[in-house]
């Protein structure tokens, strides 16, 4: 920490080139230095999920390596920085000589003190005890070489920040910032992972104060949907309605958003958010997700016989139709095709791609100027619906206003609670066998509708550590199944796109055509090592599409957590490991 806060004293903002007495003069000033603070989700959210079992990934994400490798304080080394904690700290030392009323600067310092809230909480998550520093320090400055603070502690006042934030920012503030109801969204969420983080991870030792934290939780929500004037987007559209908040070009007036990252080629803010979404980049969508859709008709889709060993067209049968607005379905075209698109399937991906936040256009002034929402009305809902779950107290009401809301969206079935808590999904139950109380079903089904509703949306590694539920990073993803050799239909018209041939077999150069007078597409198959094009669990012998073969770990609850830098200790000796990282 010496070393980043010695580097950031050469790279001041805006110090370098103004004093405070120069500079926090005027309400410009105060904006000008908050808006040089914002920090919002942009289209790389809809690629998040690669730390996941969500989707496959050939990326080397750290918690992958973290499990396959040798971790350590020496090649663990990312996230103790702390610029921008000493850029927010500036400015809550200094707002107080503008020359303007109490309710402007409490405004602007509310700002600040959010940042601060997420900037810590952020740094909570990865280390859970970390020094808590409430001023900007100088090289030299005693307090830099102190140990970290107890989580309680920092936790404590982050709540504070949050407190204050929801009491002085303001409701109406200038467009793609954050306002009264964003500050109040980013406290329902961190009130409720700070309180199911301590109820199901007991070495910390904090179990007795969770239920604080999601009375906060729940009270959060319960405030937004009462008095913030937000709905989820509903047109009656079932099939797009979902589909329409992700990839779209205007999202500053949809009822659902309370926070929008705005882009506008037009106007010089662009961002491709197709980068890295569809096709084989680096990662695609685990058959586990997939088959955590339910059926249309409200029954799960792991009760249907034989569900094991579905092909893509069939899985994709009568589904929740979130899946289909999620993931390319049978029969779904690109715009610069001219007819239905075949997967594409290569070595170490799943086969599914990803449709959610993929911008289906050429213009490329449409494909740079899609929005990305930051926070919607949707996650409220769920907040509530989980935090009332956890706390004992939710009733068939309470679903009725929140989990059911969303399900009428896209035409499913209503979640009952009776029925749920009666009838456990034991698939999920397996997931999560630390959840052992009487409100087990609806919890689940709860966690079910989050992973569903967000997935892609940089929500699922967060929720897997709070539920103390890492075990489920060691499952390696696999994709699409397919028995063996043989010709498959993958845009569900009947007629065969695609032929399987054993690895070693020669892909002929004119390939025979099938029934629409369209060349089949070839793939030699084989084991992961083999020279095949694609590989299945067992060959030639089907099996689904294999990802990767190294045996992954994940340490509890040792991997929950990330060791402070080794070169950090050595600067300030005071510093110590959680958890037996050395």
């Amino acid at each position: 920490m010496t070393v980043s806060c010695e580097k950031d004293f050469l790279d001041r903002y805006p110090q370098t080139s103004i004093t405070p007495e120069v500079f926090f003069n005027t309400e410009e000033d105060l904006a000008l230095y908050a808006n040089g603070l914002l920090s919002l989700s942009s289209h790389g959210m809809y690629i998040s999920d690669q730390s996941t079992d969500n989707l496959a990934t050939t990326a080397a994400v750290e918690v992958k390596n973290i499990m396959t490798g040798n971790p350590s304080s020496q090649n663990v080394s990312g996230g103790w920085s702390w610029g921008r904690l000493r850029t927010i700290n500036y400015f809550l030392e200094n707002y107080d000589r503008a020359a303007v009323t109490d309710e402007v600067k409490n405004h602007y310092a509310g700002l600040a003190r959010y940042y601060r809230a997420i900037f810590y909480h952020d740094k909570v998550k990865r280390f859970s005890d970390v020094p808590w520093y409430s001023g900007t320090l100088n090289p030299g400055d005693e307090e830099l070489f102190k140990a970290q603070d107890p989580r309680e502690l920092v936790m404590d006042n982050v709540m504070a920040d949050l407190d204050f934030a929801l009491a002085n920012v303001r409701e109406d503030v200038p467009t793609g910032t954050p306002g009264k109801w964003a500050v109040a969204v980013m406290d329902a969420k961190i009130a409720l992972y700070e309180g199911t983080y301590r109820k199901y991870h007991p070495e910390l030792e904090l179990q007795s104060t969770a239920e604080a934290f999601l009375q906060r939780a729940a009270a959060a929500a319960e405030r937004i949907m009462a008095e913030g004037g937000f709905s989820v987007h509903n047109t009656g559209n079932p099939a797009s309605d979902y589909a329409d908040l992700f990839g779209n070009q205007d999202l500053m007036s949809n009822s659902e958003m309370i926070l929008v990252n705005s882009f506008d080629q037009t106007k010089n803010v662009s961002g491709n958010q197709n980068t890295g979404i569809f096709g084989n980049y680096e990662q695609s969508p685990a058959r586990d997700l997939v088959q955590t859709y339910l059926m249309a008709d409200g029954s799960r889709f792991t009760d249907q016989s034989g569900y094991e060993t579905m092909g893509f067209v069939e899985e994709f049968e009568n589904r929740d139709p979130r899946l289909a607005q999620t993931l390319a379905y049978p029969g779904w075209q690109r715009a610069q095709d001219n007819a239905p698109y075949v997967q594409f399937i290569a070595r170490n991906f799943s086969g599914y791609h990803q449709l959610k936040g993929y911008v289906n256009s050429t213009d490329q002034v449409i494909l740079n100027s899609s929005d990305v929402p930051v926070h919607r009305y949707a996650e409220v809902l769920l907040i509530l619906a989980e935090a009332k779950a956890e706390l004992g107290t939710l009733t068939q009401t309470d679903l009725d206003n929140t989990v059911n809301v969303l399900r009428d969206r896209v035409g499913m079935p209503h979640l009952n609670f009776t029925e749920a808590n009666a009838d456990v999904d034991p698939v999920l139950a397996a997931r999560y066998p630390n959840l052992t109380d009487g409100n087990r079903g609806v919890i689940l089904e709860i966690r079910r509708e989050r992973r569903v509703e967000f997935a892609f949306e940089n929500i699922r590694y967060d929720d897997l550590m709070r539920w103390h539920a890492g075990k489920l990073l060691e499952g390696i993803p696999v994709g699409m199944y397919f028995p063996g050799v043989g010709d498959y239909d993958l845009t569900g018209d009947g007629v065969p796109d695609i032929r399987l041939i054993p690895d070693g077999q020669t892909i002929p150069a004119e390939r025979e055509r099938n029934s629409l007078g369209v060349q089949l597409i070839y793939y030699t198959i084989g084991t992961i090592g083999s020279g095949a094009s694609i590989y299945l669990e067992n060959g030639v012998n089907g099996g689904f599409l294999v990802t990767d073969d190294r045996e992954r770990n994940f340490i509890e609850p040792k991997y929950y957590y990330r060791p402070v830098p080794n070169s950090e200790t050595i600067l300030n000796t005071n510093l110590y490991q959680l958890f037996d990282w050395e």
